[in-house]
């Protein structure tokens, strides 16, 4: 283990690496959001909150009864700077969120600005190409420690790790129930938390045009009390996925990472992910199926895209690539689940994680679809046994403890259960199958089950655009010419870096 080659490289298939005194995976808002607001409360020169979506209406812990401290994220933010005379606060919303927070009654980030005082900084990012998301989810404080993941501080996400078919908390702020919601998300500190304060503060000049320097490290430690460490003293990697914009090239440090991770893996590919929508990605796993002694893949997705013309375009782009898969898996190695509940309904997988042998552990916004490898903003944090020397073994053990609280979690299993079950299996699809009864578990993405799933609109470039044509043209303006007939046609974007 000690003499493998790296998968994560700085300049390469990351930005940079830094050292985190200590760090810990996340799974599920239930825990996230009750660590973030402890951190929260922590805090005392900077916060920075960068986010696909941000909705201030939400409760961070709705078991939490102390009058002292309040729990709805859009008053707690302001009650922190009145307590903290040194604190400054800055909350980025993506530009298209902010339309559909409007539509909840959300007041525009301008109001809450004005509504909230000076040292607390609402904004919206509209600083992208035509089409193209801000996706990174990111909550930094005092540039010492870091939330990075998958998880948006907004609705919907809030869920406990036994995701019951119904939950009295499991409702957005306007009582409306919503269904199970499976997430991931990480914390870490150190240098390797600067480092993602630096994508936080990168993004936000970017956004606004206002720098925000750095902070010299002189407050005490921030860590959440109750948060248990997974990890001390390793180091990481943080990746990015920025698009070309104006004077901006593009940056496809995700992109390369999953490409290296996938041709790295010896013996087990882990993936969870909200969409299977790249041929890239579906390419370079479909290459190592056709290997006689290439590694098994267990890939776990929702069993439907959320939302109407996702589910024509992500699920129509998933039963192409399963297909593609299917066809090279001569060696019968590749498995793709959905995870159930007790009562068989289906719960959505929105984490993001990356799991190679018992050498590598990704988390972090992206997903496995032409988006996030080059079209939106992404940040993603690895950990790679290889970039931990004298390490190997005990940071591969809790890789190893990792993946499997995400399996068991899954199958509502123990982790000797699981264990037991792979000894006799022979492999964790065996083991998965076998653990998965009537009820709570994973089903078989097979088939039968996507038969029906093609689309016309799988695939589509324009709802899933893999990037910026090279001479700087938009590439969803591309297909929008090409459709309109006018191929040559220029059209400004108006949107460009400031």
């Amino acid at each position: 283990m000690e003499n493998v080659r790296e998968i994560v490289v700085a300049g390469d298939t990351c930005w940079r690496t830094g050292h985190a005194d200590r760090l810990s995976v996340i799974i599920d808002a239930d825990d996230y959001f009750r660590h973030a607001k402890a951190a929260l409360l922590q805090a005392r020169r900077r916060v920075m909150l960068i986010g696909w979506e941000v909705d201030s209406r939400i409760r961070l812990d709705p078991t939490s009864h102390d009058p002292e401290v309040p729990d709805v994220l859009g008053e707690l933010l302001p009650w922190l700077t009145r307590t903290r005379p040194d604190l400054e606060i800055y909350v980025l919303r993506w530009s298209v969120g902010v339309l559909t927070g409007l539509g909840r009654g959300l007041l525009p980030p301008t109001l809450q600005d004005l509504l909230t005082g000076r040292r607390l900084h609402y904004r919206v990012d509209a600083a992208h190409p035509f089409s193209s998301a801000h996706h990174q989810k990111i909550l930094v404080i005092d540039d010492r420690f870091a939330f990075c993941g998958g998880i948006d501080m907004t609705v919907d996400r809030w869920d406990t790790s036994d995701h019951r078919s119904s939950h009295p908390e499991r409702v957005n702020p306007d009582g409306k129930p919503y269904g199970p919601w499976h997430d991931a998300t990480l914390a870490l500190d150190g240098d390797a938390a600067r480092i993602v304060a630096d994508v936080a503060r990168d993004r936000w000049e970017t956004a606004t045009g206002t720098p925000v320097a750095p902070i010299e490290i002189d407050t005490e430690p921030v860590w959440p009390p109750d948060l248990a460490v997974d990890v001390r003293d390793c180091v990481v990697g943080v990746s990015r996925t920025l698009p070309e914009d104006g004077a901006r090239s593009e940056v496809l440090e995700i992109r390369r990472l999953y490409l290296a991770a996938i041709a790295a893996a010896r013996d087990l590919l882990y993936i969870e992910s909200q969409y299977l929508a790249s041929r890239d990605i579906a390419e370079a796993l479909a290459a190592r199926l056709a290997e006689p002694d290439g590694p098994e893949i267990v890939v776990v997705l929702p069993r439907h895209a959320d939302g109407q013309v996702e589910r024509r375009s992500m699920d129509g782009a998933r039963h192409r690539l399963l297909r593609l898969l299917w066809h090279a898996d001569s060696h019968e190695r590749f498995h793709a689940y959905y995870p159930v509940t007790a009562e068989s309904e289906n719960i959505y997988v929105h984490a993001k994680v990356l799991i190679v042998d018992d050498r590598l552990l990704r988390i972090g916004s992206s997903n496995l679809n032409n988006r996030s490898l080059g079209f939106d903003s992404e940040c993603d944090v690895a950990l790679d046994v290889a970039g931990n020397t004298g390490r190997a073994e005990e940071i591969a053990a809790t890789i190893r403890r990792i993946r499997t609280r995400l399996i068991t979690e899954h199958l509502g299993t123990t982790a000797d259960d699981l264990d037991s079950a792979v000894t006799t299996a022979g492999s964790l699809a065996g083991a998965i199958e076998a653990l998965s009864g009537d009820g709570r578990g994973l089903r078989v993405f097979d088939r039968e089950v996507v038969a029906d799933e093609d689309s016309v609109l799988a695939e589509d470039e324009l709802i899933d655009p893999e990037g910026v044509s090279t001479n700087g043209l938009n590439r969803v303006h591309r297909m929008l010419l090409r459709r309109a007939g006018a191929v040559g046609a220029t059209i400004r974007r108006p949107w460009r870096r400031r």
